[in-house]
Order: C-alpha cells, then sequence, then structure tokens
C-alpha cells in the first residue's frame, strides 16, 4: 500500500474524483515541471490536477551516495507546486509518495494498479520522457501508456526542450534538475534562472551568528548552509531576502568568512537600507541569488574589508537595479 506525507498544502487524503495527474521528482519546480502541469491542465479538460512528487529522491534509497544536491526543501517543492507561474496555474493538489524500498520493489503494474489507479482516480497521466518507474525501473513511457490504456487512462510523455536560449552541454537546451544544478554549481545564475523561471533561492531559518557584522555596520542575516543542498560556490552576490510577503535588497555572502578565519560555512545577507531596523532571528527565509559580483577573499585588516563591503552593497545595488 502506498503511503503519503501530509506536509503544508499536501494532504494524505485519497484523490476523490477522477483526475489528471503529473508524476516526477520535481525538484527545484523548473520550466519543465511547469510544461507538465500545463500538459495535464490542458489534457484533463476541467478535471482537478494533482502532483504527485517522491520523498525522498529515489537515488537516496539506492546510492545514498549519490544524490544529487537539492535545488528546493520538500515544502517549498509543494508550495511551487501549488503555486501559480506565469503562463500556468499551479496544481489543485499536491501528493507527496514516501518512496522506501518497498515500493521500490514494485513492479511497473502494482505502481499503476496502487497509485494511479486507485488512489489517484486518474484518467490523464503526464510525465516527462525520461520518466521510469518500478522495480529496476522497468517501467518506460511506453509501459505506462499500455498500462494506464487497461484502466480507461491515457498517458503523455513530454520532451522537456526551452526556449531560454541557454543551450545545454548537447545543445538541446533541456529544462532539468541536473541543467540547474550544474549552472548554480558554475555561478551561472542568470543561466539558472531561464531554467528556473526565477532566481535560484536557499533558504532557511536565521540563527545567530558571530555579530561581528553589526559591529562593522553592515548587519547580517545568517542562514547555515545544509550539506545536502545545492549552494553556489562561495563568494559575494546580488540578491534579495524573501520573509512572509516582504522581499528586501541585499548583497549576500556565503562563504566561512576567512578574514576572520571562520570554518562554518553560512548565508549571511546584508539587507541593504533596512538591516539595522529588522529583528530576523528564528524566522524562515529565502534568499534570492541573482548574480555573482565576486569570489571570495581573505583581507588583511578590517578596514579594507569594510571598504570592500561598501563597494558589494554598490555593487549589489546597481545589479538589482538592471534585473527588476
Amino acid at each position: 500500500m502506498a503511503t503519503w506525507t501530509e506536509l503544508g498544502g499536501a494532504s494524505t487524503a485519497p484523490i476523490a474524483e477522477d483526475s489528471a495527474v503529473t508524476i516526477g521528482t520535481f525538484d527545484g519546480v523548473h520550466r519543465g515541471h511547469q510544461a507538465l502541469l500545463q500538459r495535464a491542465r490542458e489534457v484533463g479538460d476541467g478535471l482537478p490536477v494533482v502532483a504527485v512528487t517522491f520523498e525522498p529522491h529515489p537515488v537516496a534509497v539506492f546510492a545514498p551516495e549519490r544524490v544529487p544536491a537539492r535545488l528546493t526543501s520538500l515544502e517549498r517543492r509543494v508550495q511551487l507546486l501549488l503555486e501559480p507561474s506565469p503562463g500556468v496555474r499551479g496544481a489543485d493538489h499536491v501528493r507527496v509518495l514516501d518512496f522506501d524500498r518497498e515500493m521500490a520493489s514494485w513492479s511497473p503494474r502494482e505502481f499503476v494498479e496502487h497509485v494511479v489507479v486507485e488512489q489517484l482516480r486518474a484518467r490523464h497521466v503526464v510525465v516527462g520522457e525520461n520518466f521510469t518507474f518500478g522495480a529496476k525501473a522497468a517501467g518506460t513511457t511506453e509501459v505506462l501508456r499500455e498500462l494506464c490504456a487497461e484502466h480507461g487512462c491515457s498517458a503523455d510523455a513530454l520532451t522537456l526542450v526551452g526556449d531560454d536560449g541557454a543551450q545545454g552541454d548537447d545543445g538541446s537546451g533541456t529544462w532539468s534538475s541536473t541543467r540547474v544544478r550544474r549552472l548554480v554549481g558554475e555561478a551561472r545564475l542568470a543561466e539558472a534562472a531561464a531554467v528556473l523561471g526565477r532566481p535560484h533561492e536557499v533558504d532557511g531559518v536565521v540563527t545567530p551568528g558571530d555579530r561581528r557584522g553589526r559591529d562593522l555596520g553592515f548587519p547580517t542575516a545568517n542562514v547555515p548552509v545544509d550539506v545536502g543542498y545545492c549552494v553556489p560556490p562561495d563568494g559575494v552576490y546580488a540578491g534579495r531576502l524573501v520573509t512572509g510577503d516582504a522581499t528586501y535588497p541585499a548583497a549576500v555572502s556565503i562563504g566561512t568568512n576567512p578574514t576572520f578565519a571562520g570554518t562554518e560555512r553560512r548565508v549571511e545577507s546584508y539587507v541593504m537600507d533596512h538591516g539595522h531596523d529588522l529583528d530576523l532571528y528564528g524566522r524562515a527565509v529565502r534568499v534570492e541569488l541573482v548574480e555573482r559580483l565576486r569570489s571570495m577573499v581573505a583581507y588583511e585588516g578590517v578596514d579594507a574589508l569594510v571598504e570592500q563591503m561598501h563597494a558589494d552593497v554598490d555593487a549589489a545595488r546597481a545589479v538589482l537595479a538592471r534585473s527588476s
């Protein structure tokens, strides 16, 4: 029997009516994933759209050492699947499927019957062309079509090739989470944003830091870097800090603070024009990363560091003015 995780907007309740379903890992909820949602909306022709994602990532069950860095937390993934994006209405329902070794042992037929038919009441299923399912990935998209047809359900596999102008290594311009991870890892944030449909984000809870920034005139909101998440290389970035309904321009430092021989990797955001007025300790925030300004440098003395921080803020302000 399939089990589900209840989280935020994701329910564990069975779907009570016929539906159009899209299934995938959906890490990052990039423009390819948004295209799947849109296609499900189209073929469903008025049916509620259900987005089904997996937790944990299936690779984590078989080869934890090879699990890819996450682009989004599970909570953010659910939120993004439900939210509208430009030209695309979000899902009506999100279901988080608990993926474990028992489920991984199911045959493709068992997956379709137990999940797609019995619990989701799918009349239409939409997946990416590389989607596989069932034991040893035996379920291809063609198998999915055949099994769904036995239950009066259609299945559609989309080729997720983008129009963003930033070509992949193979020249295809494919929208994929793998491609976003590579671009973020190379600090090519504008290209990553073109695939995502929004800036790449790092989220977390603000924790007390060394309070050294406040002493230097640049108080920061500090978010520890989770080793399992996709974070760009150390350096200084132009970005925005989002908390609740408020969005603030920010100069963002990612790294260990080498001038003071730091060891903990953090995302430290100086909120421009509001840094001295905000109390963010203990609050969940998202840090949008727009453009890399420079690499991380250990400065000789506080005066040189403060001078550079002023220059970083000016540079971040200029970048954000252009991007807005």
